[in-house]
């Protein structure tokens, strides 16, 4: 074999083993390479499927299209008109008082519009707002999103959760369902319906942000037992809101939006809504009686903080505390007692003042309920019986003609029928003058006084209060027998 043909077996060999190597290298490689990708893959696999069991527990798409088809509807325009206040004989009687010039805001001048949200709950033509909306309203006229326009009447109100019961005379229209605010969970969907800056049927959407929120908004407007348990929401609500629907997605009506959280008075990025639970039975008491046959329980109230917990010996920050029980109040009678922690009402757990507040709201006086309580970190059911606010364990229909004489005048609580006769939300009326400052001041008898330095008046006893209260210059407001509204003012002295 000659040189050349050696030389190049070899070169032949060094190939082949050269191949034969980086094939062996490379199928090593591989072999690793296969075994820690399909580790790494079953991890991702395991991973990706996790999400995906999670992600199938999640709620299907929110259909905001088929949702604004339902709702829209049944939102209407609430306008209201409020006259000016008359002045009475002489062009300001309040001269003398607060100082030549002086004009009461209401007096003179162009009556006051405003506007506000509404939603029909009855195809009949029941429709709830908010108190707020209507109030003081000398007219209430609602359109409806088709257009159609009527004049409502207020069949009741009530300041304490800041509702309203309208009614239209007209039939077939369409209205929400009510839904079920309890089962509201945070994060979920909501749409928000209505006239904000007279902007008609405007829809916008967010998430349940909180629930069980109390911003003490009520209270402040002199709601002596004022309910706050809002849904809080991310939805853009707008002046004009008020009154207006939330709804899930179902387009189930689940809350009557309220307020908003802001200091420019618009939006800024929280609204509040009164949750339909609470709203059913006022609603409901609303139409059957005019006004609301609230249950008391007759304890103070106070939410569990950890300081407290430590300070009263809790053993947990679950329920609400009760500093304090009314003597003769249903708590009382049944044996609720002071230190007492109270876990459930009947099978509903109540963690804030506020959880309590709602389910006592949803009952009658004379309706009996199960108290969960915690005593010496015991648990203990009690049964009780609740009572109205004057007492009773009944519902009574009539108006209590209590009677009182105040400033040489004889005074009276009126009826529904006389309210709705002269479009006014509250009030007492004169039934006899006698010498004193009211008939001096040429207030005629059947005048009913509506307000007392702008406090709302509803009965006597608030009449009486208002002014044992007072000292000095007083405003009086309120409409005479024929519905003219008038104003006067007085000067107490003691």
């Amino acid at each position: 074999m000659n040189t050349t043909s050696l030389n190049f077996k070899k070169v032949l060999v060094l190939i082949a083993i050269g191949t034969l190597g980086g094939v062996i290298a490379l199928g090593l490689n591989q072999m690793f390479s296969e075994k820690e990708t399909s580790k790494n893959f079953s991890l991702h696999q395991n991973a990706k499927f996790t999400l995906a069991e999670k992600m199938s527990d999640a709620p299907i798409a929110f259909d905001f299209v088929s949702v604004s088809e339902i709702a829209t509807p049944a939102v209407v325009h609430i306008k209201t008109l409020v006259k000016s206040v008359s002045s009475g004989p002489s062009m300001s009687p309040f001269e003398d008082f607060f100082g030549p010039g002086f004009r009461f805001p209401d007096q003179g001048g162009a009556p006051q519009q405003a506007s506000g949200s509404g939603v029909v709950i009855n195809s009949d033509g029941y429709i709830v707002t908010n108190n707020h909306v209507v109030d003081n309203a000398d007219k209430v006229e609602v359109v409806l999103d088709d257009k159609r326009t009527y004049v409502a009447e207020v069949l009741g109100f009530d300041p304490e959760t800041d509702l309203a019961l309208l009614k239209i005379e007209e039939a077939d229209l369409p209205f929400l369902n009510l839904g079920n605010s309890d089962e509201l969970n945070i994060g979920e969907w909501v749409v928000a319906v209505g006239n904000p800056f007279n902007l008609t049927s405007t829809v916008t959407a967010g998430i349940v942000s909180a629930k069980g929120r109390n911003i003490n908004l009520l209270r402040q407007r002199g709601g002596e037992y004022a309910i706050e348990n809002f849904i809080q929401t991310d939805a853009a609500v707008n002046p004009g809101n008020s009154g207006g629907a939330l709804v899930n997605t179902k387009g189930e009506l689940v809350g009557i939006n309220t307020a908003i959280a802001s200091k420019t008075g618009s939006y800024s990025g929280y609204s509040f809504a009164i949750p339909i639970n609470l709203a059913k039975k006022i609603i409901s008491d609303l139409k059957d009686y005019g006004e609301v046959k609230r249950a008391i329980l007759g304890v103070r109230i106070q939410d569990i903080t950890q300081e407290l917990a430590d300070e009263k010996g809790l053993d947990s920050l679950n329920g609400v505390y009760i500093p304090a029980v009314s003597e003769g109040g249903s708590a009382d009678q049944a044996g609720i007692k002071n230190g007492d922690v109270i876990l459930k009402i009947n099978n509903d757990f109540v963690n804030k003042s506020s959880e309590l507040q709602e389910q006592i709201s949803k009952y009658h006086p004379g309706d009996k309920i199960s108290v969960l309580v915690l005593r010496d970190n015991k648990k203990k059911t009690i049964e009780a019986t609740l009572l109205s606010k004057d007492g009773s364990n009944k519902i009574v229909n009539e108006v209590k003609r209590e009677e009182k004489k105040i400033l040489g005048a004889e005074i009276e609580n009126i009826s529904r029928d006389e309210r709705l006769s002269l479009k006014i939300r509250n009030g007492v009326k004169i039934v006899k003058l006698g010498d004193g400052q009211l008939k001096t001041k040429g207030i005629p008898e059947g005048f009913v006084i509506t307000h007392i330095d702008k406090t709302p008046i509803y009965s006597t006893s608030d009449a009486e209060k208002a002014f044992d209260q007072k000292d000095g210059a007083v405003l009086i407001e309120g409409v005479t027998s024929e519905g003219n509204k008038e104003a006067y003012a007085i000067r107490l002295e003691k």
